[in-house]
């Protein structure tokens, strides 16, 4: 038994060290943010960056023909100040030939010191902002942010990290996705009735030592989520984030889980039950009468295990939904699912006498189990759907996809009413409230989808669902083709065809969603507009992007934005997870990796990266003829006020070049 409680705390050990090492983040250059009162009204704000040996810092402004990222401070709060000038460089700046850049460059290494003047004007004092900026080295380079506020009412300064909202944003709702899920596991049947059990188990266990029994519980819901979250790390630790890339794109993962998912509705439906060897239950129960704080443990351990044939499809589900290329996302996603899990077991073990307000089991259970079946086909189809935009194989055109989600979630409002039945569900002689209130819920959705099938929008689902250009029966789009010149509210669209200088390649399997004309090609694209004297709107995409669909139904679908893009720019989306290999002829050797790049995603991913310093997407630049950046880049924003004046800027730019 030692030996055994040996091992499990080494690999936990083995674990955690692991993921720290996972989850270290390379950050080259340290900000020390202070003010230096010059009179009693002006101010000097202190930017000291400390930069690693064989780093470097770009400077504000770079030679013509460095594309590289400049150091940029925006302050993006003011109250009560105002700025004097301009932000200075008093460092040292290197300038000197770059062999990373391939041009001249500007640049600091090991410290620098940048200065801003600022003036105050009212009672109240504050400026806050954020440090845009790259560091290199000889062999990559990262682009990074500082967040930054001084108030000087108070001459202090307040320093924040880094802040990636987007990716906590993201954790975050997938965080509380997969809480939902440990919450839709505990009304499962083989794990709800495991509640009085272990209450029981407690109970008896604590002896009238009502303090212990409460320390043994705590102990098993901690148990609980650690046994998850290790579950968590192997996934993260093993995979690591190249291959959760892969796995989200490539057509044998993703095929892979469709059918995965299709065995867990299977197993929801009733068809087979998911169970582990028994010797390894029966291993886990055997340690439990040992007591104490080992017995909750494997109390805990035993849980896990029983309830496997219930929570494998939930724990499998929130494991694929997390291969993103995050690693931290698995962990997350476990985190989430066993605090939910362990929340009413350490509650009722501690507070016995609410077990009376616990429903009684009984048929509702497996009908839980059922509506997560009908759950999981519908998500199933989600990753068939991403392997067939990303190999154009046409199975999953939007329709298809929609015809499937509306019969699924049909039938789940059948099921509600108890117009069918599966082999270990209970007679429903009548349809209780909230059972159709259910069925309401889901006729409702089934209503809304039905649009779809003739072209509407759906901007709920834009982003779960295929793209609108593989619509076949696209009511919005005939009358586009046939009426030129259409008019929304005060903006008259007019037609772009116009604005294409020759045929753009790949437009056979790829294509601009509402109807937009433009290129797939970034030479092709930045020709046509030399030719047009026009600038260049880029937008990095890929198919299997749920913030880029949902980007274009929710902004690019605004009249304003779509008036400007089909106007004023020159469209170029490159697609970097699309696999379609290219001629031999084509192929290039990457400057940022060295690897020979085939297929156009793996092109245009390579010059997002060495182009922009940046692999995210949706990611917006406005380029000018020459492929000059006329503004900063813009990423996920569904404010369409912000999308207008980022396209509006660079309207404005390209002209002051003329």
């Amino acid at each position: 038994m030692k030996n055994l409680f040996k091992r499990f705390t080494v690999v936990a050990v083995l674990i955690f060290i692991a993921q720290l090492n996972f989850a270290q983040v390379l950050q080259p250059v340290k900000w020390k943010i202070e003010t230096n009162k010059i009179s009693e009204s002006e101010f000097e704000l202190v930017f000291n960056a400390t930069i690693d040996a064989h780093w470097h810092l770009y400077a504000q402004w770079l030679p013509e023909g460095n594309f590289s990222l400049p150091t940029y401070f925006e302050f993006d709060s003011i109250v009560g100040l105002e700025l004097i000038d301009t932000v200075m460089e008093v460092s040292k700046v290197h300038e000197e030939f770059e062999e990373l850049a391939g041009a001249m460059s500007r640049y600091f290494v090991d410290n620098a010191v940048f200065k801003q003047k600022v003036k105050v004007t009212g009672d109240v004092a504050y400026i806050g902002g954020f440090i845009d900026y790259m560091t290199c080295d000889n062999e990559q380079c990262i682009k990074l942010d500082e967040d930054f506020e001084f108030n000087l009412n108070e001459t202090q300064v307040a320093k924040t990290e880094p802040v990636k909202k987007e990716k906590k944003s993201s954790l975050l709702k997938f965080f509380i996705l997969a809480f939902l899920g440990g919450m839709v596991a505990i009304l499962t049947p083989c794990v709800f009735p495991m509640i009085p059990m272990t209450v029981s188990f407690f109970m008896h266990s604590g002896g009238e030592n009502k303090r212990k029994a409460k320390a043994n519980a705590l102990i098993y819901g901690f148990s609980i989520i650690a046994i998850y979250t290790a579950i968590g790390s192997i996934v993260s630790v093993t995979l690591g984030p190249e291959f959760s890339n892969w796995l989200s794109t490539h057509w044998i993962p993703n095929i892979f889980f469709f059918l995965i998912f299709m065995i867990f509705a299977a197993s929801f439906f009733g068809m087979f039950e998911m169970v582990l060897p028994s010797w390894m239950v029966n291993k886990a129960d055997s340690q439990v009468d040992k007591g104490g704080f080992l017995g909750s443990f494997f109390m805990a351990f035993t849980l896990v295990l029983v309830s496997f044939s219930c929570t494998a499809p939930i724990v499998g589900s929130i494991l694929v939904l997390s291969a993103d290329g995050e690693v931290i996302r698995p962990i997350v996603g476990m985190v989430g699912f066993s605090l939910a899990f362990a929340i009413p077991f350490t509650f009722f073990a501690f507070f016995p006498s609410k077990l009376g307000n616990l429903p009684k089991s009984g048929g509702w259970l497996n009908s839980v189990k059922v509506i997560l079946g009908f759950i999981e086909v519908a998500l199933g189809f989600k990753f068939l759907s991403i392997a067939d935009q990303t190999y154009h194989w046409g199975i999953m055109d939007r329709e298809v996809y929609l015809a499937i989600w509306i019969v699924t979630f049909a039938l789940l409002g059948f099921y509600l009413l108890g117009k069918l039945k599966f082999a270990h569900d209970s007679d429903v002689k009548f349809v209780s409230v909230p059972r159709l209130a259910f069925a309401i819920i889901v006729f409702s959705f089934v209503v809304y989808l039905v649009p779809g099938m003739f072209g509407a929008p759906l901007k709920a689902l834009s982003g779960y669902l295929p793209p609108q250009a593989t619509h076949d029966f696209d009511i919005e789009k005939i009358v586009r083709d046939n009426a030129p010149n259409i008019q929304y509210g005060d903006a008259t669209m007019i037609s772009d065809k116009d604005n294409l200088c020759e045929k753009p390649i790949y437009s056979d399997i790829l294509h601009l969603p509402h109807g937009l004309e433009g290129y797939f090609d970034y030479e092709q694209g930045l020709a046509c507009a030399k030719a047009l004297n026009k600038p260049v709107f880029i937008d990095f995409t890929g198919h299997g992007c749920v913030n880029c669909r949902e980007m274009e139904a929710r902004v690019w679908a605004d009249p304003q934005v779509l008036k400007r893009l089909k106007e004023n720019y020159v469209v170029i989306a490159l697609y970097v997870d699309d696999k379609t290999k290219l001629p031999k002829d084509e192929w290039i050797t990457s400057d940022y990796d060295g690897k020979v790049k085939k297929s156009i995603g793996k092109i245009n991913a390579n010059f997002q990266i060495s182009r922009f310093n940046i692999n995210a997407q949706p990611y917006y630049c406005l380029l000018d003829a020459n492929g000059e950046l006329l503004v900063d880049p813009k990423a996920y924003d569904l404010n369409i006020d912000n999308f207008v004046e980022f396209l509006d800027k660079g309207i404005e730019e390209f002209e002051n070049k003329k």
